[in-house]
């Protein structure tokens, strides 16, 4: 009986070490952008309302209903979504890079923390910062239009996935950037462009056939279609596939990150 008892013991142990050093970092990441808030949540808070006011009143008026829904109703979906995924992003992407850059996260790869731990927290990190945001443009929507809520479940697990999905890209981006310049070429000729064209503004119904197909590549078009179907139940695509796909990255990005973890790739050089 002992002998199990002293068994568990350190076990129990370095579960516990993981789950400090988890929440360490998790802690610090939070920490980092409440500080900096007049730079990372009030920005936000001002686009989402000029997107509102000028897409949603001064041209939503012009265009009418689409998928049944005013515009400004149809639009606000996107418009959470365009800011979860911007603000996880750029949380990872700026953080690790900074600790890449300043060779603090060297210190943090030879510690005992598990590679999965320190990704989880940085990733957490992320999701808590995109998710701080949509949270405010959720509440900037209700001056605007009335939020629906079609299903929640689906609403908080598509949000969810892709606030890891995008903290795990801007993980990526960070690995693999040599400079601060290398930080901001995905977010600017990458990320914003399939944001954009992924069905924040318009129903893909409303395209030509060939606009049409195009955009059935873009994974940011599903992300959308799957949120928006959450809160007013509609999308243009099969919301099943749209959470599959959504699941499929999730898993793979993760993986991904890991193993560039675990190489070292671009952080021991």
């Amino acid at each position: 009986m002992s002998a199990l008892t002293t068994a568990a013991k350190p076990a129990s142990v370095f579960s516990s070490y993981k789950f400090i050093a988890y929440q360490t970092i998790v802690i610090k990441e939070v920490r980092r952008f409440l500080r900096i808030w007049v730079q990372t949540l009030v920005p936000p808070v001002i686009t989402i309302a000029l997107y509102f006011i000028i897409f949603g009143n001064l041209i939503g008026s012009r265009i009418g209903n689409m998928g049944g829904y005013s515009y400004m109703e149809f639009i606000v979906p996107g418009l959470i979504m365009m800011s979860v995924i911007n603000n996880a992003y750029a949380n990872v992407v700026s953080s690790f890079f900074s600790q890449k850059f300043q060779k603090s996260i060297e210190e943090l790869l030879v510690s005992p923390v598990p590679n999965y731990v320190i990704l989880l927290g940085f990733v957490t990190g992320g999701v808590a910062r995109g998710l701080c945001v949509g949270l405010i443009a959720s509440l900037i929507s209700l001056v605007f239009s009335g939020l629906h809520m079609y299903n929640i479940f689906i609403t908080a697990f598509v949000i969810l996935l892709a606030s890891i999905v995008f903290s795990l890209g801007g993980f990526i981006n960070a690995v693999f950037a040599r400079n601060f310049d290398d930080i901001s070429i995905v977010p600017t000729f990458i990320l914003t462009p399939l944001i954009y064209l992924g069905g924040v503004f318009y129903s893909v119904e409303a395209l030509p056939e060939f606009a049409r197909t195009i955009s059935h590549f873009n994974p940011i078009f599903y992300m959308i279609n799957a949120f928006r179907y959450g809160v007013l139940g509609v999308s243009d695509v099969s919301i099943t596939f749209s959470l599959s796909l959504l699941v499929t990255l999730t898993i793979a990005m993760f993986a991904f990150s890991l193993r560039l973890l675990y190489s070292g790739k671009g952080l021991r050089n």
